[in-house]
């Protein structure tokens, strides 16, 4: 039966504002793709990623040019060679996943032969600002088991002493956004490893990383920016230790397990992470959140509302999709 499609963006509101070292934002946009076989509705949910020039506009265009090719049988095998990967994909891809689970009348985990998923530990993340700024929002969070801390360069050993005096019992990890340079990086690093820190996202920008190669560092470097899909774990070895698979970067949840599998296989550690959306976007990465040993899936928690039939938050667990939702 041919497949329609409707796709469509949402703004959804930031509860207050959320500061990287890229910048802040006041309110977020989704893209959401849907994929009708007239019985049954599929969804996926993306957000275009500006640091790999992808905007709104691109992410539509992207999507509505796999139209024809939806209501002549594209699944999601042909998926993955009709697109590269990126957030397009990411919410096809998605919505097929979901969709076929809504025809088989059976979770998604069944049909990608996974195990039933469980509540896992998720970050609650510290924005970027001053070490005060910070301290006072680590302070607020002290209660959860993991959190992590979005540094931007200079400063940053003030600022994460000051998350970890506010929140002394918090596992923390830390994500610098490509903002440290060969300068500052073993100061950083030491600090880091002085707070107990137990990973670092992408501390030199992509295209610096290679002294990454010859660095002793004294905690786990962690590939963001610069991973994206399997294609990209060859140039990773011998600079980071793991790597945070995102279904946006990937381009759904058919390459991010995939990527799961080859980067157990390498010896990378994993991390699953997002970005700021709502609980569509984050459902699916519960999946592959599974197997990881740091999950970042905390994008809900920084809006000012979710969409209905959301995740359930309690404490610091995420617990796996309802059918009403997603899957």
């Amino acid at each position: 039966m041919p497949l329609s499609l409707t796709v469509c963006t949402e703004r959804w509101p930031v509860a207050g504002s959320f500061t990287i070292a890229r910048g802040s934002r006041t309110e977020v946009d989704v893209v959401v793709a849907e994929i009708s076989d007239g019985t049954h509705v599929g969804r996926g949910e993306c957000v275009p990623y500006r640091r790999y020039g992808e905007t709104i506009a691109k992410v539509l265009a992207a999507i509505e040019a796999q139209r024809d090719a939806l209501a002549h049988g594209l699944d999601l095998r042909a998926l993955q060679t009709a697109m590269t990967a990126g957030a397009a994909r990411n919410a096809l891809d998605c919505a097929l996943w979901d969709l076929e689970a809504k025809r088989a009348g059976r979770p998604v985990h069944v049909l990608a032969d996974l195990p039933p998923p469980q509540p896992v530990t998720t970050a609650l993340t510290i924005s970027l600002g001053t070490p005060e700024v910070m301290g006072a929002a680590a302070a607020k969070a002290a209660g959860r088991a993991l959190l992590k801390v979005k540094l931007g360069g200079d400063g940053d050993p003030e600022r994460i002493a000051a998350v970890r005096r506010a929140a002394p019992k918090s596992e923390l990890i830390v994500d610098a956004n490509e903002s440290w340079s060969a300068h500052n990086l073993a100061n950083n690093l030491a600090a880091c490893s002085a707070a107990g820190v137990t990973l670092v996202e992408q501390p030199l920008p992509q295209s610096a990383d290679d002294a990454l190669a010859n660095f002793s560092h004294p905690i786990a470097v962690c590939a963001d920016e610069s991973a994206h899909d399997r294609t990209s774990l060859e140039r990773l070895a011998g600079k980071y230790d793991a790597i945070n698979i995102k279904l946006d970067k990937a381009g759904g949840l058919t390459e991010a397990l995939q990527l799961a599998d080859e980067g157990v296989r390498r010896g990378f550690m994993l991390m699953v992470g997002c970005m700021v959306a709502t609980s569509l976007s984050m459902a699916p990465a519960v999946l592959v959140a599974q197997r990881a040993r740091v999950v970042d899936l905390d994008g809900p928690l920084i809006l000012a509302r979710d969409r209905p039939h959301g995740l359930v938050y309690e404490e610091s667990r995420v617990h796996p999709a309802t059918p009403e939702l997603w899957g």
